[in-house]
């Protein structure tokens, strides 16, 4: 096996792990290969051992990597970063899931722009209440869904968050976070919760993600 086909597979099994633990089936997590920066064969490897589900933050490098691999048919692109509306043109074209609305403005554009089958969003919140972090405040997502749910051409599924990682972060230091982001989206409604990273994805499954990003631990560190 190559080393991205040895190091898919053991992501693969630390996510069954962790649902075991959790008493949850597979399948109820989704495995999104993050592949930002990292060259197109590996993302060519990845799918060749079953992956589908690819994570770009950036939109325009979303825009030339679907362009690039578009022989992919059924590969899925989820657009992960922040979006300012001059870029959302390249998430409304290339994305089946964008994880990062956090601003009725980019909603509202995204909206104008998709065509065909609706976009799977998900609200970004700043679960830490951090200054350098995006996303709404817990305060104001009642909000924004209430603005962002009727939109057309987008489906409002879940929530997501990124916790916070000091300098000394270990795992557990996330798991109330994640508890509160899964509390938060029960009480809303919604299904679907897109947390966990390479550094804690094991923790974020014990608290109910049902999407996982997991980059450096599936293509290695960034060339």
């Amino acid at each position: 096996m190559s080393d991205v086909a040895a190091r898919l597979a053991r992501v693969r099994e630390r996510v069954a792990t962790a649902c075991a633990r959790a008493g949850r089936d597979v399948g109820s997590v989704r495995l999104l290969a993050v592949s930002k920066f990292q060259p197109d064969e590996l993302v060519r490897e990845a799918y060749a051992c079953g992956q589908r589900d690819f994570g770009e933050n950036y939109a325009q490098a979303l825009r030339d990597r679907a362009e690039a691999l578009a022989d992919l048919s059924d590969i899925r692109w989820h657009a992960i970063g922040a979006l300012q509306t001059n870029k959302v043109k390249y998430v409304a074209r290339a994305a089946s899931f964008f994880h990062a609305v956090d601003r009725v403005e980019v909603a509202t554009e995204l909206s104008r722009r998709r065509e065909g089958a609706p976009i799977d969003v998900f609200l970004e919140i700043n679960i830490g209440g951090e200054d350098s972090k995006q996303g709404v405040g817990v305060d104001g997502v009642d909000a924004l869904l209430a603005a962002v749910r009727p939109l057309p051409n987008l489906r409002v599924v879940g929530l997501m968050a990124m916790p916070p990682q000091p300098d000394d972060f270990v795992p557990e230091m996330a798991r109330p976070h994640f508890r509160a982001l899964r509390v938060l989206a029960e009480r809303l409604g919604l299904p679907e919760l897109s947390m966990g990273t390479t550094e804690d994805f094991e923790v974020a499954i014990e608290e109910g993600a049902t999407v996982v990003r997991v980059g450096r631990s599936i293509f290695g560190e960034r060339k």
